[in-house]
């Protein structure tokens, strides 16, 4: 049997062997595509292994060695981390057998490229998952958004350009401006960049190292620094990626890099601050606010939206305010929830992602209007479609009912009931801009009724993707028991 540190080293170094081979097999598609798969369900085989071993209790450690003094990359794996990275790696199979039948079934270019640089943005999305320390976290941050700039801007034109300059322009500046800066700090008046149970700056802050005013920036600093977890009014980069295949959307939104913002965050807050000293401190309450604000306007911009992709980019937005928001209100009920959000959401959002690249494929529409009577030609993409949206808004038996409960109840139990309003209502706007969709679709007659007869389901690489998601999304409402318990040692 290998031991945890062996199946961490598999973790990460696999998905660079797939970016390999999909350059090595790059004029036999077949065995591209076939490799990347083999792998994928490789590394996921691993990180059910190694997950065993953590939720029992243990932290396996891999120390890779020091860039210089005090800048270690290290890894160490603790809940949160080994949940996010079976996420990560379960989805990898499948968005890369829904990719393959996209990619054909819509004739697109450089298609070898797309799959090698989404095997480094899974190798980015693990090495954060597993992190030990604020450095190797930046260091898997930055990773993830150069090797995906590549795939926001895919098509080569002027409009994919245009969105991979406002990805990479925001990304970029607001890591270097205020997440970079915000490390310096931390390792300045705490002495470590390790991350540690219970945080590393409560001592700094009763030593006066800190003030109170202090810590609020340096959460500022984090908050806004980690640009992918897409608070406004750092949102923009998010909304102008969508000129990207759905594919990566789907990897955009479900599988690394806004999971990545969402993680990192939590991961401060736990292991950087704690949420004792967060709660006690006060220096939570504005962000909690600005959470409760990104997730209501990121609502009501989405029903605003008739592409597709487009209202589901904002539904992200303001689904990954829910996260933050159990990280800023900081106690146990809301922190287990923003760590369960993050698979719920996962799983949901690209099964969404993945129905709407089916639509595309099948129908070559894009927007909302043009969908009527679709789903009596495509019905198991709009029936998933309506399963996934059933989680998200947070209603049983999808799995993000459970995540927005214990978000609620920690709202409550924070005594911020503007909160709690903001949650039902939020939830009450899902409604309005998801629900209508797969209504329009089955119940509305089609506009064109010849035409629309000649429509049928994508290929099968695309459906069976999309259906196994959407039964995922149910799933993991009867697992919640289980993701309760894997969290619950993140909250002592």
């Amino acid at each position: 049997m290998m031991s945890p540190e062996n199946l961490i080293a598999i973790c990460l170094t696999l998905p660079l062997l797939a970016f390999a081979l999909n350059f090595a097999f790059s004029k036999v598609p077949n065995l591209r595509e076939g490799s990347t798969v083999t792998i994928a369900t490789i590394v996921f085989a691993a990180a059910w292994a190694l997950s065993r071993s953590v939720f029992a209790g243990q932290r396996p450690e891999l120390a890779i060695g020091e860039i210089l003094p005090g800048f270690a990359i290290r890894f160490q794996v603790e809940p949160l981390g080994m949940l996010f990275a079976l996420v990560a790696t379960g989805l990898w199979i499948l968005t890369t057998v829904y990719a393959a039948g996209y990619m054909r079934g819509h004739h697109e270019k450089h298609q070898t490229r797309f799959f090698g640089c989404f095997a480094v943005a899974i190798f980015a999305a693990l090495a954060a998952a597993f992190s030990a320390n604020l450095f190797t976290l930046f260091v898997a941050y930055e990773l993830m958004t150069v090797s995906t700039y590549p795939l926001v801007t895919h098509h080569g034109d002027e409009e994919a350009r245009g969105g991979g300059r406002v990805y990479l322009g925001i990304l970029l500046s607001t890591s270097i401006a205020f997440f970079m800066l915000a490390i310096a700090w931390t390792g300045s008046v705490a002495g470590t960049l390790d991350f540690r149970a219970g945080g590393i700056l409560s001592d700094a802050y009763k030593s006066g190292s800190i003030s109170q005013t202090g810590l609020g920036v340096l959460l500022g600093l984090y908050a806004f620094g980690i640009g992918k977890a897409a608070l406004m009014p750092f949102h923009r980069w998010l909304p102008a990626a969508m000129v990207a295949p759905t594919p990566v959307s789907a990897l955009l939104h479900a599988v690394a890099v806004v999971k990545v913002g969402v993680f990192s965050v939590m991961k401060v807050a736990i292991y950087i601050f704690g949420i004792d000293l967060l709660h006690s401190s006060g220096v939570n309450v504005w962000l909690m606010y600005v959470a409760g604000y990104t997730l209501l306007v990121a609502s009501l911009v989405a029903m605003t939206k008739d592409n597709l992709k487009a209202r589901l980019a904002y539904s992200t937005i303001g689904q990954l305010a829910y996260i933050t928001l159990g990280a800023a209100i900081a106690n146990p009920s809301a922190v287990i929830g923003g760590g369960m959000h993050i698979a719920m959401h996962a799983v949901g959002k690209i099964t969404l992602f993945f129905c709407a690249g089916a639509i595309y494929v099948a129908a070559h529409k894009k927007n909302i209007s043009d969908m009527r009577g679709l789903g009596r030609q495509m019905p198991y993409t709009f029936a998933a479609f309506a399963i996934a949206s059933i989680s998200i808004i947070g209603l049983p038996p999808g799995g993000g009912a459970w995540s927005k409960w214990f978000l609620a109840i920690g709202t409550v139990e924070s005594g911020h009931y503007a909160l709690t309003a903001a949650l039902m209502i939020s939830s009450l706007l899902n409604i309005a801009y998801l629900v209508p969709i797969p209504v329009l679709a089955f119940m509305s007659p089609p506009e064109d009724s010849d035409s629309t007869k000649t429509i049928h389901e994508a290929p099968l690489a695309c459906v069976i993707p999309l259906c196994m998601t959407a039964i995922g999304s149910v799933l993991l409402f009867f697992a919640a028991e289980s993701i309760y318990e894997v969290l619950l040692p993140i909250t002592k």
